[in-house]
């Protein structure tokens, strides 16, 4: 089945905010609570070392979505983790 570049574009788009979208949001809700104690280290860790496969995948077959996709996702997971460190170690004080 052959798909358009422009499809393509769109759905890697598509998929790529999808999937960041919601990182971004955890990252705003715990700014906001100062706690990240539901969000699990291992899932953050767990899901980074997925990304950076996915990323190292994505360099493989030269695909700007997934690199990019990966590449947003590992700062953003990255930027969770240290969140999620920082507010338990502020509340254990």
């Amino acid at each position: 089945m052959e798909v358009d570049d422009t499809l393509l574009t769109i759905l890697g788009t598509l998929a790529g905010i999808l999937i960041l979208s919601g990182w971004v949001e955890q990252i705003i809700k715990g700014y906001k609570t100062k706690s990240l104690k539901d969000v699990s280290k291992y899932l953050l860790i767990l899901i980074s070392a997925g990304a950076t496969l996915w990323l190292l995948y994505g360099f493989i077959v030269n695909d700007v979505f997934i690199i990019g996709t990966n590449i947003a996702a590992i700062v953003l997971m990255i930027t969770v983790l240290f969140m999620k460190k920082r507010y338990e170690k502020v509340t254990i004080d």
